[in-house]
């Protein structure tokens, strides 16, 4: 089964069969201020009478910004299997050519994407699965002018890259605030879909702040403007002609433009590519902490009014959140002053922040809010320790489960003194997702480190409780109806 969500370049290879595309798009607009003239329609007024509004037109935008938009070609030599669209495994020439005429025949595969410019000096913003790895980027102007791109750097986690041309005195986009945009607001979409250089398409705003599967760090911003494969890069338009994204996927169950695009917001991507220029690499907040969202039964269990905030489900041993205070249990509502009403929204903010500087953090706990200070950290890959969980076990009622204290051994993997392990499942607890080899090691936010503790938790709950669970490599708060 095909992924649904899409990057957007279109890449097939010389003389062989092309790869299937692979999209990105982007959704983004800012306050709705019509450039140009504007095309009258007749709608119906509250009293019945029909009165005159005022389509928008897009002309004017695309006449001012057009000359700005870039086609990209990326060229990468590849294998020729691969190039055909074979595996290694499954050819058979493979073997024989690395066993007996060494290495196999490489061959040329193009990648084409947009881009727009930036800087009058030649800096192209664009996205990083357009031109990661290539072994030659070409750059095509409006006037048919071509230059040699050079990629100054890539950043994977945003899908932005920087390329610089060597040019000088050319047109360039103007900047939006993505901050500003409202769902419900024109844009258009500038970009070379399926190699058609400058293909203008129009949509609105759909959406604000979409978390991708893979795109944590990016709070994407959602259009129906029409987005293919080619249009990855390409920048995405207000109607004050300012660019707020960069296309960037689309979701997608036949691989085409379903009516569902993601933009970067640019303020993301300049902060990359202002980072890029001046040190060639990208530096990104932490603190520490892993997050879920809040849904009626957390926010119940935790004393919220409402779903809101990011739920701290772990915190890093000795990290930025640990020495500030931070505890599992806390819901995270606000950071540096800005409120937080989805998980989804903490790691972008926490990811602008610089190392080392000093954030407010806002968190919900015993029924009422406090604010801590910490030292933001510098983003790297973490790891948690694994448990194996075995042996008898203990029942406890109201929640349909039977559970059991940690072992010597399980304390010492878990990195842990506290918890109980699930070893049978049933009821309420089977019905919230509850399995065997679960590690519980909270009740709405207060530590268990027994059979006893989890039942004397348990009994003094109403309504619905939350379990703090230890699952593999994560921890997650689980929410269960106990009536």
């Amino acid at each position: 089964m095909k992924r649904p969500f899409l990057l957007i370049s279109f890449v097939a290879a010389l003389a062989a069969c092309s790869k299937e595309p692979v999209t990105p798009s982007g959704p983004a607009a800012n306050a709705p201020a019509a450039a140009g003239a504007t095309l009258p329609t007749q709608t119906a007024s509250a009293s019945g009478a029909p009165s005159t509004q005022a389509l928008p037109d897009f002309a004017a935008v695309v006449d001012a910004n057009k000359g700005a938009v870039v086609n990209i070609t990326a060229t990468k030599n590849v294998p020729a299997q691969a190039a055909a669209g074979e595996d290694d495994e499954d050819n058979p020439l493979f073997e024989f050519f690395r066993r007996f005429q060494g290495p196999m025949p490489r061959m040329p595969m193009q990648g084409m994407g947009s881009g727009f410019i930036v800087h009058p000096d030649g800096v192209v913003l664009t996205n990083a699965h357009v031109v990661e790895g290539a072994d030659e980027v070409r750059v095509r102007l409006t006037d048919r002018r071509e230059f040699k791109g050079k990629v100054v750097g890539v950043d994977k986690l945003t899908d932005v890259a920087v390329v610089k041309i060597d040019a000088k005195g050319l047109p360039n986009v103007k900047l939006g605030e993505p901050s500003k945009i409202r769902v419900g607001e024109w844009v258009l979409a500038i970009g070379s879909p399926f190699g058609f250089e400058n293909t203008v398409t129009a949509g609105i705003v759909s959406g604000t702040s979409r978390s991708l599967p893979e795109g944590t760090y990016v709070p994407f911003i959602q259009t129906d403007a029409a987005v293919n494969p080619g249009n990855s890069g390409g920048p995405l338009f207000n109607l004050r002609g300012e660019v707020i994204g960069i296309n960037s996927a689309i979701y997608s169950r036949t691989g085409g433009y379903m009516g569902v695009a993601f933009a970067i917001p640019i303020d993301v991507a300049a902060n990359v590519e202002e980072q890029l220029l001046k040190t060639g690499k990208v530096e990104r907040g932490r603190i520490g902490v892993g997050i879920q969202d809040v849904n009626a039964q957390l926010a119940q269990s935790f004393g919220l009014e409402r779903p809101m905030g990011a739920l701290v489900s772990t915190v890093e041993s000795g990290g930025p959140a640990e020495n500030a205070g931070v505890k599992p249990g806390d819901v995270i509502v606000s950071f540096n002053g800005r409120p937080i009403d989805r998980s989804a929204e903490l790691p972008p903010l926490v990811a602008t922040a610089k190392p080392g500087s000093k954030a407010n953090v806002e968190v919900w706990r015993d029924g009422k809010k406090q604010t801590l200070s910490l030292a933001v950290g510098e983003l790297k890959e973490e790891s948690i320790a694994r448990a194996t969980p075995k042996g008898p076990g203990e029942r406890g009622g109201k929640l349909g489960l039977a559970v059991r204290p940690l072992s010597p051994e399980e304390k010492q993997a878990l990195g842990s003194a506290q918890g109980v392990i699930v070893e049978q499942v049933g009821g309420p607890a089977a019905r919230a997702g509850l399995r065997p080899g679960d590690v519980i090691t909270a009740v709405n936010g207060t530590p268990v480190k027994s059979p006893d503790d989890l039942r004397k938790q348990v009994d003094k709950a109403k309504g619905s409780i939350a379990l703090l669970v230890r699952r593999g490599d994560a921890s997650i708060f689980v929410p269960i109806e106990i009536g």
